[in-house]
């Protein structure tokens, strides 16, 4: 893996947005000319040179681009009598000191990935594997779960899963990228940013007698996404929400905005397709495939945790097929509307044919109209209009064309 490293402020526009992209930290919204636009999106798209090795080697990390951002690093050590919850601002000495004997389980979570030291010295501590270290440095990476094997500590870790929690922003539906890493008796979280998917696991695991403290690693994986998974429910009430008030909308008074209010809605249930379909394959394997990592009771409630991810894809389609009516029901909608404003005009028109028929008669220039020499030609005229109007307009009423 080739990568550049920008040891001071950059002052070239192409190096920041390349410093600021590979550090996950630029928004689109910074983007200020076409110039910066395009280089946006080459390193939105290419993830290294065509023909450099795959994966990224434990003295690589240190060559990559290093944030601005904040990186929060705890550690969770805990075990059915006993917890401990710290933060870790040295993590080389906090690695170099012998792990408690009544140790259960470890849970490491890393908030932030701007600090490449702190990436490397955990890569290097529990032996990432090159492979996993590069997707995880990856905010769009397919949710997935990777064995990898290997020989030596027993907190080396051999699973590698990526998922994905989704949240509500500013109105926009966004994902964050969650990578995981189970060991026999430790767990590696890595996000770029933190979120509170997870806060009620850290509760769960302060809770003296909960279930969580009684049990292994790998049911501490399992927690970690079953509270990603169930985040999507809210999501999806919320999707619900904005499906029937889009419908109440184009129903009343369809609107030229409601057109654009659709298509994000289903650009957001694409997203979220995008999220949650792959994990039912991840979760699928985790249940079916037997690993050392993995306990028999954890497998159990892997199934509970498959039932929910089937049920969220089901409602995702759902609202998918809701979102594709809509369309056609907004489409068909302002047709009608159309479709009654011609009908009035064609109306109107009707009407005025026979007076325009009348009108073009009396306004030939002959010389001899036997009627103009009458007093109450002219009233008479107006009377038969009226008369023919009001007949047409009665008619038009009795047939329920108006």
């Amino acid at each position: 893996m080739c990568w550049a490293r920008i040891e001071d402020e950059p002052t070239d526009w192409r190096q920041r947005i390349a410093r600021d992209f590979l550090c996950f930290r630029l928004p689109f919204s910074t983007i200020s000319n076409d110039r910066e636009y395009a280089m946006w999106k080459y390193f939105a798209h290419a993830r290294s040179v065509p023909g450099a090795a795959p994966g990224i080697e434990h003295e690589e990390i240190a060559d990559l681009p290093r944030g601005a951002g904040q990186v929060q690093i705890r550690c969770i050590d805990y075990c059915p009598e006993q917890v401990s919850i710290q933060e870790i601002h040295d993590l080389e000495e906090f690695l170099a000191r012998h792990r408690p004997e009544w140790t259960a389980v470890r849970w490491i979570s890393v908030d932030g990935l701007s600090d490449t030291r702190a990436i490397q010295v955990l890569a290097t501590k529990y032996d990432l594997h090159p492979l996993a270290i590069e997707d995880m440095l990856q905010k769009t990476q397919r949710p997935k779960v990777e064995a990898y094997g290997g020989e030596g500590s027993e907190f080396m870790a051999r699973l590698f899963i990526v998922a994905h929690a989704v949240q509500f922003q500013e109105g926009r539906l966004q994902h964050e990228q969650a990578s995981i890493f189970l060991g026999h008796k430790t767990v590696l979280t890595f996000q770029a940013n933190r979120s509170t998917e997870w806060d009620a696991i850290r509760q769960r695991i302060s809770a003296k007698g909960s279930r969580l403290r009684k049990s292994d690693a790998s049911f501490l994986a399992y927690s970690l996404l079953d509270a990603i998974v169930d985040s999507c429910f809210p999501i999806l009430e919320v999707c619900s929400e904005r499906a029937e008030e889009l419908e109440s909308l184009i129903l009343g008074n369809p609107q030229s905005d409601l057109i654009s209010q659709i298509h994000q809605f289903k650009r957001d249930l694409l997203l979220l397709r995008w999220v949650v379909w792959p994990m039912r394959e991840m979760v699928a394997y985790l249940q079916r495939e037997s690993h050392e990592c993995v306990s028999e009771t954890t497998r159990i409630y892997l199934r509970d945790l498959y039932d929910h991810v089937v049920q969220i894809i089901d409602l995702i389609e759902t609202y998918r097929e809701i979102a594709s009516d809509l369309i056609d029901t907004y489409m068909s909608s302002v047709s009608n509307r159309m479709n009654e404003v011609m009908k009035v005009l064609t109306l109107i028109g009707t009407i005025f044919i026979p007076l325009t028929f009348l009108a073009g008669v009396y306004g030939m220039n002959f010389h001899h109209f036997p009627e103009l020499d009458l007093e109450w030609a002219y009233p008479a005229f107006w009377g038969v209009c009226l008369i023919l109007a009001g007949i047409m307009i009665w008619m038009f009423r009795r047939r329920h064309w108006l």
